[in-house]
């Protein structure tokens, strides 16, 4: 490991193999592993291990940090064929990350990080995204496949004073292998069916002797699409993903280490092909919807799918896509200076996401386009100094610069069914002018320089009581242009004035022509104070406060009247009790933390529906949020040839003081355009989550060779999709069980394995979307999959 990260350090701390897998208060790992790891205890009495974290920006066993944290170790990954953050959150019941496409993914921790309904370039998500100490500045970088890692670590709670301003929910910690100054090859090939075919592969080796190594990771991922869009018969929801890494690990000197690393990534989905799940002409007051989805298509001739959503079948005329790249550098620098050291984090990242989306979810030229593209790009800076070893006051300090700017370039366009569609009762003389063949530009850039200093500090009072204290100074400037501009359609002028009058009012209603700029500043101070106390050698019990800033943020689009272009900052209260706990001879691990959350100034989608029957979404403040909860797991390994996991997390999060809420679309909001959502949960949030897990081993024929299994099951309550909190949003509740049986040499030398996702063909909804005028639609789940996979490691 590198000289950066101080060992606090103990005995305890380096036995031989993995023990325990915590999910909620501990760490998720293995907690006896089978024979194949890679090194194998002959002596069940050796098989004890720590799982060693950095969520402190120091190495330490988990059971020994104050934090409730999650860790899920490379060979868990392996296990449970996990390859993709979102197939991560199934391991982890208090993280959910919805994925509506790349751009638009979500990640939440104890319901809170961003809201289910909307990414904004002008925005962060409150869950800090971490690949090798460098933040990611979109949520978007993290949905490429995970390559070659040692592990993925998940905090919960604000994590502002040692990783940023923008953790008031968590962060996720993702830590990649290191060169090795051994030769070492692994690979894999998976084989399934919907044309699934994925290799894996990394290689690592010395260039000079102890001093100078290289490691080389790739991964590339196709499977065929789950969606069939009848209009051509093309498939959708499909994945292809592309991932390359390259290291450089120097050490000129036995205290100094320098790792350089590269890495290139591309994807490419056909998405999204919105599936119809149900259709309503009426509110729920019996009135009828003017203009509602059986009156337009009605008017158009048009037949509407039958709403059996898995039937998996859509109807597009458009083309769709979510295509992007993700490119970067980064250098870290580590000197062991004897008492302190001494830690330098330099990168600079890209990030570009064409996406291409058919806007109505018909077959009809309503909404022939409606996308954003972006070309990101980010740099930052980390410098960090901090004590070494096992200290009365063990402390961190430091400084860190980050600057990103978001390009983004918006297109919305109108065919030749779109005027009957909205505008059915004007002219239509009038309406084809205004809208058909209508097509509009828009361009966005919001920039960000952000300064901060921060230090932590922990009081080793005794051997078994700690205090911990932390600050972080953070001064942020965000500035923004946002310009919107016609580009095709029917000259105006060459109608009679008021046709023309007439016709420029129907096109304001949807993308005026408009050009403003926005800036704001912010300086906030985020910290915490954490008591922790062993009442025993293997019990940790804690209580800790800690304050968080999410940034304010700029509203680069079309925004309604009213509405501000900026957005206040939003601030986090968190309080937290928490035990962590190992028994019989530390094979059993108990773990379990209760939190409260306040948050002021929320920032969340305003979703307004508009006279011509379509919706407007912004960013805006809510006055008040909550989230508390409980959260427990434990895990079991009775001998190195079993191990088993549970893990639970109960969360009510919701508004408590949102009197103005935009009017869900059953709800006539012309007649009441708002509603009182105060204590109603937040949009994407379950309030009961949990997982289970087994895994099981054992030795065949006396050669070193070994059957195995693995199961996991995750199940997710009933939650709602909507920032309206629409009843024809709730998606749910739903369990999703994995397997995996294989034979392996106890060596890794060879290794094959059957596996199922989603065994038992659980159809479900990842999301559900109500329309203004009627029409619900829905991303489906994963049905099941089948495959085969061949490892080898040398």
């Amino acid at each position: 490991m590198s000289h950066n990260i101080q060992s606090k350090g103990s005995s305890a701390v380096r036995r031989k193999l993995l023990l325990s897998v915590a999910l909620l208060g501990g760490a998720k790992g293995e907690p006896a592993p089978p024979p194949a790891a890679e090194a194998v205890a002959s002596d069940a009495a050796e098989s004890e291990a720590a799982i060693t974290v950095t969520a402190r920006r120091r190495e330490e066993d988990a059971q020994d940090v104050p934090i409730a944290l999650s860790v899920i170790s490379a060979d868990a990954l392996d296990k449970t064929g996990n390859f993709t953050l979102g197939q991560v959150q199934q391991i982890v019941p208090s993280l959910q990350i919805f994925s509506f496409n790349p751009r638009n993914t979500n990640i939440n921790i104890r319901g809170l990080g961003s809201n289910v309904a909307l990414t904004n370039d002008g925005l962060e998500n409150g869950v800090g995204f971490y690949l090798d100490n460098v933040y990611y500045g979109r949520p978007g970088q993290s949905q490429f496949d995970l390559v070659d890692l040692q592990q993925i670590e998940v905090l919960r709670g604000p994590q502002g004073t040692l990783f940023g301003k923008n953790t008031t929910a968590g962060a996720i910690n993702i830590t990649s292998r290191e060169p090795s100054f051994s030769p070492e090859a692994q690979g894999e090939f998976s084989l399934g069916d919907y044309g699934y075919h994925q290799l894996r592969a990394s290689v690592s080796m010395p260039i000079i002797s102890d001093r100078a190594a290289f490691r080389l990771s790739i991964a590339d991922t196709h499977r065929d699409g789950f969606l069939t869009n009848l209009h051509d018969g093309s498939k959708a929801q499909d994945y292809d993903n592309f991932s390359l890494r390259g290291q450089l690990l120097l050490k000129p000197t036995d205290t100094l280490s320098v790792r350089l690393i590269g890495d290139y990534a591309h994807q490419k989905q056909h998405y999204v092909l919105n599936i119809p799940v149900a259709y309503f002409g009426a509110y729920d007051s019996g009135a009828t919807i003017a203009n509602n989805i059986f009156a337009r298509t009605s008017r158009a001739g048009y037949t509407l799918l039958p709403a059996d959503p898995f039937a998996r079948k859509g109807d597009s005329d458009s083309h769709y896509q979510a295509f992007m790249k993700s490119y970067g550098a980064s250098g870290q620098i580590d000197w062991d200076l004897g008492k302190v050291a001494l830690t330098s984090i330099t990168a600079y990242r890209w990030w570009d996401w064409d996406p291409a989306n058919d806007g109505d979810s018909t077959g009809l030229p309503v909404i022939t386009k409606a996308q954003q593209a972006n070309r990101q790009r980010q740099f930052s800076q980390e410098v960090r100094l901090g004590s070494t070893g096992s200290n009365v006051i063990d402390w961190t300090v430091g400084a860190y610069y980050f600057w990103q700017t978001i390009r983004g370039y918006g297109a919305s366009a109108y065919g030749s069914a779109a005027p009957n569609w909205f505008v059915p009762a004007v002219n239509p003389a009038i309406s084809n002018a205004a809208l058909n063949g209508f097509e509009t530009r828009s361009y966005s850039e919001p920039a960000t320089k952000s300064y901060a200093l921060f230090g932590q500090a922990t009081w080793n009072v005794s051997d078994a009581l700690s205090l911990t204290g932390g600050l972080r100074y953070t001064h942020e400037k965000k500035n923004g242009v946002y310009r919107q501009a016609w580009v095709a359609g029917t000259d105006l002028s060459t109608l009679a004035p008021a046709d023309a009058a007439a016709a420029t009012a129907i096109r304001n209603q949807f993308n005026p022509v408009t050009s403003y700029t926005a800036a704001t500043k912010d300086d906030s101070v985020s910290g915490l104070a954490t008591l922790s106390w062993k009442v025993a050698p293997d019990i940790l019990v804690y209580g800790s406060y800690s304050r968080g800033s999410k940034s304010g943020g700029l509203n680069l689009t079309n925004i309604p009247n009213g509405a501000a272009p900026e957005v206040k900052s939003e601030t986090v209260d968190n309080f937290e009790l928490g035990f962590k706990s190992t028994w019989l001879d530390r094979s059993l691990t108990f773990n379990a933390a209760a939190f409260w959350t306040d948050v002021s100034d929320y920032q969340t989608a305003i979703t307004e529906p508009t006279a011509i029957g379509n919706f407007i979404q912004y960013i805006s403040n809510i006055p008040k949020v909550r989230s508390r909860g409980i959260e427990g797991d434990l895990s079991y390994a009775p001998s190195k040839w079993v191990n088993l996991t549970a893990s639970a997390s109960y969360v009510e999060a919701t508004y408590r003081d949102y009197r103005n809420a935009p009017q869900a679309p059953e709800r006539n909001a012309a007649l009441v355009p708002t509603q009182d959502l105060t204590g109603v949960q937040l949009g994407g949030v379950p309030k009961f989550t949990y997982s289970l897990g087994a895994d099981v081993a054992q030795p065949v024929g006396g050669n070193g060779i070994e059957i195995y299994g693995h199961a996991d099951f995750s199940h997710r309550s009933s939650f709602n999709t909507s920032s309206s909190n629409s009843r024809y949003a709730q998606v749910p509740g739903y369990g999703l069980l994995n397997a995996r049986i294989g034979i392996r040499t106890d060596s890794g030398l060879w290794d094959i394995s059957v596996w199922a996702r989603n065994l038992t063909d659980k159809q479900y909804f990842q999301a559900l979307n109500a329309g203004a005028f009627g029409f619900v639609t829905g991303t489906i789940g994963d049905p099941r999959t089948i495959g085969v996979t061949l490892k080898t490691r040398l």
